[in-house]
């Protein structure tokens, strides 16, 4: 059966093929009765749009090319919600790429994005080397969600306020009464960012002394591992902030298998608010990054530099609020 045409529309609703293109591209020139007339023919016939073709008369493919850095972060699932949202509504679609298999192929992780000339672009998360953003920064108006590596002057950065989520977090497990307090760290700005601020913090608290750092992964093995080799100490910590959700994970997985109880021997707090953290049987506390808000900020953030491409870049910082749930509880002793 043949597809019908912008023709088809036209001589259906007794208008011209260039007043049809006008309501199809939402102009408010056209009188209300004209355009009702259009959209119930579009509707009555099944007509859909040539994305191509109109891709080729407008210059644009109304396409957003996002580069994830790593899948298997479900916080960046909140964030790309958010973020697809606004798009959505602003008649934008969102195209996705595995930063990390590009780079395994030895492929520059937004050539592919690129070579479907989309309209923009948003990175998602660290990437290793944000200086290499410059060249797209040249081509099309580009945003970095959810990291904090320093990008070129026309990129704009959205991301969550790690510094003081981080001071929520230790200032939390402090008021709680923990004193031997110890961090999994990650990788990249964000997690220099956690780990300074929970150092800060203590030693503001004059704990510097308590406070230990572990290395991580950002994993759940990474943060079982970690937890493994802190728990293992002659004086083991009371509590746990790990740089994240899933690396909290893995600590709750060390904790059991050493006879631990949480909250009751160890405390133990994420950062990111996933739908990870928030499943019955594990009931994490953590900080809520605010990945929606941050999807949305990078949405908008995009949209404006489509209008003003030339303008500095800003860094935009979205509010942490701590979720107080199940796996922190004071210290049975000091």
């Amino acid at each position: 059966m043949r597809q019908p045409t912008i023709r088809d529309v036209a001589e259906r609703a007794g208008v011209s093929k260039s007043l049809v293109s006008l309501v199809l591209r939402g102009s408010d020139q056209v009188r209300p009765e004209k355009r009702e007339a259009v959209l119930r023919a579009v509707r009555e016939l099944g007509y859909r749009p040539n994305a191509a073709a109109r891709s080729l008369s407008e210059r644009r493919t109304r396409t957003v090319g996002v580069l994830l850095n790593d899948l298997r972060n479900p916080w960046f699932v909140d964030l790309l919600d958010g973020l697809n949202s606004l798009l959505h509504d602003n008649g934008l679609r969102m195209l996705l790429a595995d930063a990390r298999l590009n780079r395994r192929t030895g492929q520059d992780p937004a050539a592919p994005l690129l070579d479907l000339r989309v309209d923009g672009l948003v990175v998602v998360g660290t990437l290793p080397d944000p200086a290499a953003l410059e060249a797209v920064a040249e081509r099309i108006p580009v945003v970095v969600a959810g990291a904090r590596e320093v990008v070129p002057p026309r990129v704009d950065v959205v991301a969550n306020d790690d510094e003081h989520g981080a001071r929520l977090v230790t200032e939390h497990l402090i008021g709680l009464g923990h004193r031997r307090i110890a961090h999994i760290t990650g990788y990249g700005a964000v997690g220099s960012l956690r780990r300074h601020s929970f150092e800060a913090t203590m030693r503001a608290h004059g704990l510097a002394d308590r406070a230990l750092v572990e290395a991580g992964d950002l994993t759940e093995e990474g943060g079982y591992r970690a937890t493994v080799r802190l728990l293992s100490r002659p004086e083991r910590p009371t509590a746990v902030f790990a740089v994240n959700d899933i690396t909290c994970v893995g600590a709750l997985s060390a904790a059991e298998e050493l006879g631990l109880a949480v909250p009751r021997d160890l405390s133990v707090v994420g950062y990111d608010n996933t739908s990870t953290s928030r499943l019955r049987h594990l009931w994490l506390t953590t900080v809520d990054g605010a990945g929606h808000e941050v999807g949305r900020r990078a949405a908008r953030c995009l949209l404006d530099r489509f209008d003003r491409p030339e303008a500095a870049g800003r860094v935009h910082l979205a509010a942490p609020a701590l979720e107080i749930r199940g796996t922190t509880a004071p210290p049975l002793t000091d």
